[in-house]
């Protein structure tokens, strides 16, 4: 699996995806509950920031979270201690050669992994042999040309795109989120169904603008600034009026919306 992740691995990323996972905990993970003994994979657990809602929302399933990186790894640990969640236990590993039996999980979850895959069918036909017969995988990705802002600024969307050409060159998608149910129907699924959850944010929303405009969204393109400098993507002028103008999307009169899609799907 190509593990080249785009965003890097400082700490100030950690931080960022520790913003995002506390912001959107309700739209992102109000329904998904897993009984008391399931065995339930993370494919692609990062640094743990969702890994924390799993173990609570779940606390009697039995969850084995997985990542190709030490590094993360290492971070998911102490998250999980510091949560006081004990349900949860961690491997590395790579999602297209994982070290267990062919029917070893009663579900699988994926968020926000697939989307730096160069061959996420593949990677979702490795995950559908670990899940038992009428089991279930559960996949959320974002899309980020779902993104819409007012003030709109052409300087902003040259910035956003930056982000998303630099997690093509990765061999990622960030568009991916739309394609969630095509390529869970390619993978063999069944009862495939995808539903989008948008975040809304303006000036009456105040945990929104600060959590996912602010530390989220705009956080993460500023966070590339320097490799879309390196490849000749931007300019600095440009690429920092393009920041600017994404962080008066947050201030009072300013409106940010962004379009997440879950995809729910039965292993036959």
């Amino acid at each position: 699996m190509n593990n080249s992740y785009v965003h890097g691995y400082d700490p100030r990323e950690n931080i960022r995806l520790q913003d995002q996972a506390s912001t959107l905990v309700k739209l992102l993970h109000s329904d998904t509950r897993y009984s008391t003994g399931s065995a339930v994979l993370e494919a692609g657990c990062g640094v743990g920031a969702q890994t924390v809602t799993l173990a609570g929302n779940s606390p009697g399933a039995v969850i084995t979270a997985i990542d190709v990186s030490r590094d993360s790894l290492v971070q998911a640990r102490t998250t999980i201690l510091a949560a006081g969640a004990g349900n949860v236990s961690f491997t590395q590993a790579d999602i297209l050669h994982p070290p267990f039996d062919e029917e070893s999980f009663d579900h699988v979850f994926v968020c926000f992994v697939l989307e730096h895959l160069p061959s996420p069918v593949d990677a979702l036909m490795s995950l559908k042999l670990l899940i038992r017969p009428g089991g279930t995988i559960t996949v959320i990705e974002g899309d980020h040309g779902s993104v819409c802002f007012h003030p709109d600024s052409e300087d902003a969307r040259r910035a956003i795109n930056c982000q998303i050409e630099l997690q093509s060159r990765s061999g990622g998608n960030a568009l991916i989120g739309r394609e969630l149910y095509p390529l869970l129907c390619r993978a063999g699924f069944s009862g495939v169904r995808v539903s989008p959850r948008m975040v809304y944010a303006d000036a009456s929303r105040p945990d929104l603008v600060e959590g996912f405009t602010k530390k989220t969204f705009t956080a993460m393109i500023e966070g590339v600034r320097e490799k879309a400098l390196a490849c000749g993507l931007s300019d600095s002028t440009a690429f920092d009026r393009g920041v600017r103008d994404l962080y008066r999307t947050a201030q009072p009169g300013g409106v940010f919306c962004y379009t997440f899609f879950k995809a729910c799907a039965v292993a036959c």
